[in-house]
């Protein structure tokens, strides 16, 4: 497993402390973005995403990208896409990510991640990406317990399945074992969000959402997925404000490198 450091949030070049990236081989993925439009230039950083994630799929590697925010995704999946692999996606996340331009009532635009992963605003950047949109039986939404009630309408219609994390962590509630869960057939792209986590326990949330699953009930659940053998790549989006300490680093390094360990 290689890393690919993408110190990003949205178009907005991070300082290199921001985020946590796991021990070992790593490399950053920092393209120069041009100027114009916001989607114009989240295109450019996904490409640039894309393309170093295709080459280690390509290789036999499972790369993990960590970001500041969700809309790397696009990258990581059209990434998994170029190098030929037709990958469903594991989405923990405590929001929806599932608005479109027209629901959302904040602006934010890590809100649209997965939607535009499934095929919501295609001009904007996965088709400029060659980005495929998965269809909702291609996704698996796990947690989203901070829901608008746009997104909460849309996945109780036409939106992909979803499940807790506890439903995911615990063996006795599949019906045989974790690959027969819900999981999307075959191969996976395993996206985290570390906001899933509750925010009691990690300081400096973006988006803080309370009433969570906790660190080590996430990590259960990201490792019975891991243990499919059926992911090829691996996102993890930390959308948290810099740092206030360096306990609240440690904290934030720790997190991930236990999730992914």
């Amino acid at each position: 497993m290689t890393t690919l450091h993408v110190p990003f949030h949205q178009d907005e070049r991070l300082s290199d402390r921001h985020l946590a990236v796991p021990a070992g081989p790593a490399e950053t993925v920092e393209p120069a973005l041009p100027d114009g439009t916001i989607w114009e230039r989240l295109t450019a950083l996904h490409d640039a995403v894309a393309q170093r994630v295709a080459n280690d799929v390509r290789a036999g590697v499972v790369p993990t990208v960590v970001s500041g925010d969700c809309l790397v995704a696009l990258g990581t999946v059209a990434g998994v896409q170029r190098a030929g692999i037709d990958a469903g996606i594991v989405w923990f996340d405590a929001h929806g990510d599932v608005h479109t331009l027209e629901t959302t009532t904040s602006g934010y635009l890590g809100g649209l991640s997965l939607r535009l992963i499934l095929g919501a605003h295609p001009d904007l950047v996965a088709d400029p990406l060659g980005l495929r949109p998965l269809t909702p039986d291609r996704a698996l939404l796990v947690d989203a317990r901070d829901l608008d009630p746009a997104e909460a309408a849309y996945l109780s219609a036409d939106g992909p399945a979803r499940v807790s994390v506890d439903d995911l962590a615990s063996p006795d509630r599949t019906r045989e074992g974790a690959d027969d869960l819900v999981l999307p057939d075959g191969p996976l792209v395993l996206h985290v969000d570390v906001d899933v986590v509750d925010a009691g326990e990690l300081p400096g949330l973006l988006f803080p959402a309370p009433h969570g699953p906790s660190a080590a009930a996430v990590r259960k659940a990201v490792q019975r997925v891991l243990s499919t053998g059926r992911v090829v790549a691996v996102d993890v989006a930390c959308p948290w404000h810099p740092a206030a300490s360096d306990e609240d680093a440690a904290i934030r390094a720790n997190l991930i490198a236990n999730l992914l360990s």
